[in-house]
């Protein structure tokens, strides 16, 4: 592999460890934030999301420092999650799912474009992001659940 998309895997795997960190950070302050009976199944999905998103991080950023890149520390961090803050109201349960959904689309749309990317030039950088983008696509799912249910009442 060259030096040039050994460059270009780095900084895809990097924006992709940006999405999971604040992908973390939204879900914390939403798991807490959110208030009402029905707010629970959420709060909990998200809570235990909390560590498979900082995992997916961890894993990321192995794999940058394996592939010879340097892992950013806070001061790169651009916030980009604009639909996922935590809602001004807090029993706001539709605006919360749909901010999860549309983050999970962005971290499979970044794990995909990686996937083809690394195809016939990477296949651990490869495997890794296929195994991510199945728990990213789960997750989604459990949220289009959630979604129906509230556009349902």
């Amino acid at each position: 592999m060259t030096q040039e998309k050994t460059d270009v895997i780095v900084k895809e795997l990097t924006c992709a460890y940006w999405l999971e960190l604040e992908a973390t950070i939204n879900y914390l302050a939403i798991s807490i934030d959110l208030d009402g009976i029905r707010a629970e199944e959420i709060k909990k999905s998200l809570a235990t999301d909390i560590q498979v998103e900082l995992t997916h991080a961890q894993e990321l950023a192995q794999r940058v420092k394996e592939l010879g890149g340097r892992v950013p520390g806070s001061f790169a961090f651009k916030p980009e999650q604009a639909s996922l803050q935590p809602p001004e109201d807090s029993t706001d349960l539709v605006t919360t799912i749909h901010g999860v959904i549309e983050a999970e689309n962005l971290a499979i749309d970044q794990y995909n474009k990686i996937i083809r990317l690394c195809d016939s030039i990477d296949y651990v950088t490869q495997d890794l992001c296929i195994r991510l983008l199945a728990d990213e696509e789960k997750h989604r799912r459990e949220f289009i659940g959630f979604l129906k249910e509230y556009e349902n009442d």
